[in-house]
Order: C-alpha cells, then structure tokens, then sequence
C-alpha cells in the first residue's frame, strides 16, 4: 500500500513513512491523525527532519489521471512513495451543462416566443476551455497543491502528449527524432489501443496479444495511414490474410459497419487530451517547482521495458527519463480518487420537459454536516447497529437525518450520532 504522509508539528511537510512505522507512532502517542485521505499523520514533539528529492509524476487522461510520488533515495534508487487513480467528472458536467441549455431554451420559449438566443452578447476569455475540459486541469492542479503540502516535493514531470497526430498521418515525416529511435512505433501502437478500446476488431477478443492489421490490405492499396489501421489477435489477422475487410466479414455486416465507422472516427478523448496539454503545463509551472514534458510514446516504452501491467497510475510512474527504472513496492495499491463536485446550483428540480416539479432545495448543513464530509457514525441499536465511517451523500433537513453507504445501500442515520472526521474537499475516496 501507500506510504503515509508526515507533517512535523509546524506542520511542514516531511518524508513519508511506512504504514507500520505510523502505527507505532500512533500507538505511542507521538503522532496525531492530521488527515485520513490521503492519510497523512502529524508529528507532536518534532519541528524538522531531512529529506530526499521527491518528484511528482502526472499522466493526465481524458476519464482517468495517473498520479505518482517517486522519492531517489542513495541506496534503493527511485522508489514509489504515493500513487493515486484520479477520476474526472467532465462527462458530469456536460450533461449538467446541456440540461442547463435545454431548460433555459424552453424558458425563453414560453416567456418571450420571438427572442433570439443573444450568443454575441457573451464574451470568452483568451485560452478558454469549455468546462468539463477545464475540470481536468483543475482537479490536476488542486491535486498537485495538496500534495505539496504533504510531501517535500522537488520536481514535476507530466506526460503532455499522447500522440503526434502529424506523424500518425504521414509517419515518414522528417525531423522528429523519436520516430527514427527506439520510441519508433511507440505513438502509433498507443493511439490504436486507445481507439480500439484494446480490443480485436474482428472478434471482440480482450486481454490477448494484438497486432497492428491495414483494414484495406497494401496488396489492394492501402496505405498506412491510421485511419486504415486497426487491431486484430494473431488467429483474426491470419484469417483475413490478404482479403478485403468486405469479403472477411460478409456475413457480419453489423460489425462491417462498426469497423468502417470506428476506422473514420476520431478518437474524441485523445483530443481532450490534447486540448488540456497546454493548460495543464501552464498550470504546473506556476507552482515554482523544475518541471518537465515527455510523451506517451517514452512513458509506454518504460512500462514495457519493466514489465509493469497497464494502469493510469504506473504510466504516471514511467512518465520521462525517471520513469526507466523505478521500483514498485510488492503489492502496492493506489489511492482511488473520485471527482463529485461540491453540489449544484440549480435551485428547483424539474421534469423531463423542462417544467419545476419540487420545492426549491433547502439548505445544506445539518448539525455542521454537509454532503460530501466523511463522518464517522456510532449507531447503538437496531438493524444498522455498529460503527461506520463514510462520505455523507444527502441530508434531509426536515428529520435531521445523513445518508451513509453501507454494503453499497443507501441508509439514513440520524445526525446526531454522527462526527466529522474530515470535511468535503469535492473528491470521494476508495482504496482499490
């Protein structure tokens, strides 16, 4: 598992610990609990320590963003201190944003028939990103800032691009060096997983050996372009041989028709990568801390090198340079981080055509509690008798009542047995 955080008693930020070792602190009244995600402990008799350089790795996606923590230490090398799976709420707010648009446009209907949508009256700021793109920036740079204040950290390095588009439609362009080295192949083979969901074209078959394969075969003209490419397990792409995806799926046109729509598709969260690269590196920098970008193609080049499994967080500790040695403790299990938001703003509920079918909402704090707090509750009777400690997910201010998941079941509690470990910071947490 992670290691975890240690603060001195001023509160600085010191080098984290082992689990075991903060249990003895704990036990032997040298330590208080300071934080319980990530966990972090702070010392009572102790105002400073030395430190080693800590470098904090991203490898920002579309849905999910790769966090790590890799301390050099003189004797072990690098070594992953801290690893986390954020999860980004940006299809959330789309459809918060489109819900938003659809209701607005049936209110100006049924109040002024005639009025015309005034899109030129609303201005945009220079480098504007739509919102749930610009959720991924943020959760990024609010996650970087809490853990500068958890771990002395001493430099940044975060995977920026995924694929290089230019070179993927003409892949014997001149004067990129990583497509004439060993990073040769590397973008490519990436943006194919990513589109094809890594997953042969063919059969749907998962977990197994995939093979670059021209849907258009050379022998009748295809090019290798990446939109004739696609994916296909040893047995699929030695069937198809040298026949035309026509005649290789005759008899399958629903698939025929996915492959040949998928094939033209573009690859809509690698342009959201792609749209956030820069925001994010601008973000980054102005933390203060020596920061550096590197592709996909080398972060990938490292995981394999390693033999490390596909995960966000283990492309974020082979991002860069650094990334082609490092250790991963045995067993080690990241942090799952969930982006929820801190509620919403929309006043009255309304139904399917945009009509209020509820009261306006009431307030959000019962007893000091609001949703989104983690609350331990001590409950002495009945059929939920016990101690549990979890994220509050609704009040009813009306019975003064917190609703609690136990065994993945919405219960109610009363909010008076319950007590704030840590308050809402607009993320849920989990541990894989």
């Amino acid at each position: 598992m992670c290691q975890v955080f240690v603060l001195s008693s001023t509160k600085k930020p010191l080098m984290p610990t082992r689990p075991a070792r903060a249990r003895r602190l704990l036990r032997d009244k040298k330590a208080a609990v300071y934080r319980l995600h990530p966990f972090t402990i702070i010392l009572i008799d102790r105002a400073d320590g030395e430190t080693q350089p800590i470098e904090a790795k991203f490898d920002p996606g579309s849905k999910t963003t790769g966090i790590a923590l890799v301390g050099e230490f003189p004797q072990q090398g690098r070594v992953v201190l801290f690893a986390a799976n954020l999860n980004h709420r940006g299809d959330s707010i789309h459809k918060r944003l489109t819900d938003r648009l659809s209701i607005r446009r049936g209110r100006r209907g049924r109040k002024t028939r005639y009025r015309q949508p005034r899109f030129n009256n609303r201005g945009r700021r220079e480098k504007w990103l739509p919102p749930s793109v610009q959720s991924r920036v943020d959760n990024v740079k609010q996650w970087l800032n809490k853990l500068q204040h958890f771990a002395p950290l001493t430099a940044i390095a975060i995977e920026t691009v995924r694929f290089d588009t230019q070179a993927l439609q003409n892949p014997e362009i001149s004067g990129i060096d990583y497509q004439h080295g060993t990073l040769a192949g590397y973008e490519l083979r990436e943006y194919l997983l990513e589109k094809w969901q890594r997953t042969c074209a063919y059969c749907g078959a998962q977990k197994v050996p995939l093979e670059i394969e021209h849907i258009v075969p050379r022998s009748q003209g295809g090019s290798n372009r990446v939109s004739n490419l696609t994916l296909a397990c040893v047995p699929c792409n030695q069937k198809k041989g040298c026949q035309s995806v026509d005649t290789f799926l005759a008899r399958d046109p629903k698939r025929l028709a996915r492959i040949q729509a998928q094939a033209k598709a573009p690859l809509k969260d690698a342009a959201a990568v792609n749209a956030t690269r820069y925001a994010i590196g601008e973000a980054l920098k102005g933390f203060g801390l020596p920061i550096s970008f590197w592709s996909g193609g080398r972060t990938k080049k490292n995981r394999v090198a390693q033999n490390y499994a596909k995960d966000h967080w283990i492309d974020a500790v082979c991002v860069g340079k650094s990334g082609e040695n490092v250790l991963i403790p045995t067993g080690m299990k990241p942090l799952l981080i969930t982006a929820t938001g801190r509620g919403q703003r929309q006043m009255v509920r309304t139904d399917k055509y945009g009509f209020p079918n509820a009261k306006a909402k009431a307030g959000k704090t019962v007893n000091g509690i609001r949703t989104g707090d983690i609350v331990k509750v001590d409950q002495p009777k009945g059929k939920y008798s016990g101690v549990y400690c979890a994220r509050v997910t609704a009040i009813n201010n009306g019975n003064q009542c917190i609703s609690i998941s136990v065994n993945k079941k919405k219960t109610w509690f009363s909010a008076k047995l319950a007590q704030i470990i840590q308050r809402g910071d607009g993320y849920a947490y989990a541990n894989i």
